[in-house]
């Protein structure tokens, strides 16, 4: 079985005259022991040793994609998988992607761990339509998109969650008429013919995501913003989904991270 989960970390696990939250992000990580880890909001670990270090803590080996406008995002790893290559997707994302494919026994998997733009709508559909073509080109059928795509989901009825948002951030969820809740992004991915993990597993609780308890995140309301989204063979795969709340996930960032159980083991 191999474990799959993304989680934003909240600008790099750091806040600005605050908490220092790396150690409790890494006692979450270690002891939920992913086979892959897609993280977003690394801001600073691109700098010196920060990402190797933390990578080392949970016994994982990374691979990070800068980001020429926001903040970093990586994939890693847990041996004894390993990469058979692994790149940032070469478009102009507001944060990044980053694509990992690793060699599983059912053929190669690859891993897309995105952060798409929080502000626009429209340029999350465009950075939506990158992320599928980046899953498109990969090799074999098996494909996982994991990241936190500020987007909420096309099935829900919003109505409520959106009213709650302050009007700074109510716009962020709306499309220029003021009225239409903004769900393209989400909707352009699942047209491609990516699956929600969660709802394949039979999840049924909404799955909301951020903010957490603790964490900080006025700008949600509870809201499903992290997803798994994988090909219609990866689908036929899982085994659980699940969002990962209580304990130290309380504190570590304003999201919550979301776990897939997978029917593949390392090759």
């Amino acid at each position: 079985m191999l474990r799959a989960m993304t989680w934003n970390i909240r600008t790099g696990g750091r806040d600005s005259g605050g908490a220092d939250r790396r150690d409790l992000l890494a006692r979450v990580v270690a002891d939920e022991r992913p086979d892959v880890l897609a993280l977003q909001e690394l801001r600073g670990f691109d700098a010196g040793d920060v990402l190797a270090d933390f990578a080392g803590r949970v016994g994982m080996r990374p691979h990070l994609a800068r980001s020429c406008f926001g903040q970093p995002v990586a994939v890693l790893l847990r041996p004894p998988l390993r990469a058979l290559a692994a790149t940032r997707v070469r478009r102009p994302f507001h944060h990044a992607a980053q694509r990992v494919t690793v060699a599983t026994s059912a053929g190669p998997l690859t891993v897309l761990s995105v952060h798409l733009d929080p502000y626009r709508g429209l340029r999350r559909r465009v950075e939506a339509g990158w992320a599928a073509a980046a899953l498109r080109r990969a090799p074999g059928e098996l494909g996982l998109l994991a990241g936190d795509l500020n987007t909420l989901d096309p099935v829900a009825d919003h109505t409520e969650r959106i009213a709650r948002l302050p009007a700074a951030y109510r716009r962020r969820h709306l499309r220029r008429d003021g009225r239409t809740v903004e769900t393209r992004a989400v909707a352009r991915l699942l047209a491609a013919g990516l699956v929600d993990l969660y709802a394949a597993a039979g999840a049924s609780d909404g799955g909301l995501t951020a903010p957490t308890r603790h964490g900080g995140g006025a700008e949600f309301s509870g809201m499903r913003l992290d997803y798994l989204l994988g090909t219609a063979a990866l689908a036929g795969r899982v085994r659980d989904c699940r969002v990962l709340r209580g304990g130290g996930t309380e504190y570590a960032s304003d999201h919550y991270p979301v776990v897939a159980d997978l029917d593949l083991d390392p090759a």
